[in-house]
């Protein structure tokens, strides 16, 4: 009863018994130690040594260090402990581990990452069309590899870890990029530069066309382009075409623009799905191959046949007009030919008005064909037949030109350069 009484003392002072004597653990000597005391000293001893220790993970160009205490452990320093017997030497197991391992290796994934960059070409308004860009291949980390690699090396001598990479190749070649930017066509018409507002405003609507992409498949329109000519948007009054007859106009010289498009639309290959001829024949351009815009009810549209992007350049400087083309060429060469196909006798009228009096113009009628090339296979196509109005001679109406007589041409309207 007295030794039960004491053990029941003990238990209740907080008596911690010792482990027997000589024990030893992982070599070192924990006999007479209380467990919490020899856990402790062993732990210190683990520490000790794994603050010597680095993993070191190697990219190409960055090297990743981790170290105590991002490394810690596990063991099983009580279990051994809790069985120990007197002079006997245990092996406990220690077990390190990169702390949050899987966000710790995702950031090296994510720096490491390289993004795949295609090749891609660049338009520009002035100067060489396009700039190339050669992009990159990409790349990423093998992160079912990394994380094998890094587990190995915690359970073994903490061997430095190398990067292994998986490639992601660039998905198109530079050379199909210059395909897909190939000069598809181009047209040039001659102006009168020493006409100011009708000048200005072939500069003004061909800047706005200038950098204009249509997407494959889809239809351009002039007039959604180039907007509303009017003078709060810059367009001046010079001379129009309008029922037949030549008179002044806000815009003149706008047709002369969606003229020259019109064609380097044809010569590229482009389905025109909307056009309209002159009333009157024009100078810049043989019959047949003239494309008038006016207000909204008259538009020249064409569609972009090809499943790549269409670029429009335009240049309009010292009385010269061109428009230029590019994307996919299907292969094919084309041509435009105007056919004239007959003529239309000008009438002869009668004005007491001098200011009226006016040489006249013989109307015609044509055809437009396009012709097309395929590897030596030409096809020629009919596009339209038009029929342009001719301008009647105005003379006075007194005896002198009854009979006759050439009346003076000081009055005489000179439209050859409209």
């Amino acid at each position: 009863m007295s030794a039960v009484a004491t053990g029941i003392l003990f238990c209740l002072c907080g008596f911690t018994p010792a482990l027997p004597r000589g024990v030893v653990v992982n070599g070192e000597n924990v006999g007479g130690m209380t467990v919490k005391a020899a856990t402790a000293l062993l732990r210190s001893k683990v520490e000790e040594n794994l603050k010597g220790k680095q993993l070191k993970i190697a990219g190409e160009e960055r090297v990743y260090t981790f170290a105590y205490p991002e490394i810690s452990y596990k063991d099983d320093f009580n279990r051994v402990l809790a069985s120990a017997r007197r002079n006997r030497s245990y092996t406990a197991s220690v077990s390190y581990y990169l702390c949050g391992l899987d966000e710790a290796l995702g950031n090296i994934c994510e720096f490491e990452k390289v993004e795949r960059v295609e090749p891609r070409a660049q338009f520009n308004l002035s100067g060489e069309p396009f700039e190339y860009f050669e992009g990159n291949d990409g790349r990423q980390v093998d992160f079912t590899r990394l994380k094998s690699d890094v587990l190995h090396s915690l359970c073994g001598g903490f061997e430095d870890v190398s990067l292994k990479y998986l490639k992601t190749f660039r998905r198109t070649s530079m050379s199909s990029v210059r395909e897909q930017t190939a000069l598809l066509g181009s047209f040039t018409t001659r102006y009168d530069s020493s006409n100011v507002n009708r000048s200005s405003n072939i500069r003004l609507a061909a800047e706005l066309l200038n950098g204009v992409k249509v997407e494959g498949g889809k239809t351009f329109s002039f007039n959604d382009s180039v907007g509303a000519r009017l003078p709060e948007r810059g367009f001046l009054p010079a001379k129009i075409i309008e029922n037949g007859e030549f008179s002044e106009g806000v815009g003149g010289g706008v047709c002369q623009v969606s003229t020259t498009l019109y064609n380097a639309a044809l010569l590229s290959g482009m389905t025109v799905t909307e056009y309209h001829p002159h009333s009157l024949s024009v100078s810049y351009v043989e019959p047949s191959r003239d494309a008038m815009v006016s207000g909204s009810a008259c538009d020249l549209k064409f569609r972009n046949p090809s499943a790549f992007p269409l670029y429009i350049r335009s240049h309009a400087a010292d009385g010269l007009l061109t428009f230029e083309l590019y994307g996919k060429s299907d292969g094919a060469k084309y041509s435009v030919e105007s056919v004239v196909t007959g003529d239309i006798e000008a009438k002869e009228e009668f004005s007491d008005d001098p200011s009226k009096v006016r040489e006249g113009r013989a109307g015609l009628t044509s055809e437009g064909y396009l012709i097309i090339d395929r590897s030596g296979y030409v096809k020629r196509i009919r596009l339209r037949a038009d029929r342009y109005l001719p301008i009647s001679r105005i003379v006075l109406s007194d005896s002198d030109q009854k009979d006759g007589k050439t009346p003076s041409d000081g009055g005489a309207e000179n439209i050859s350069n409209n």
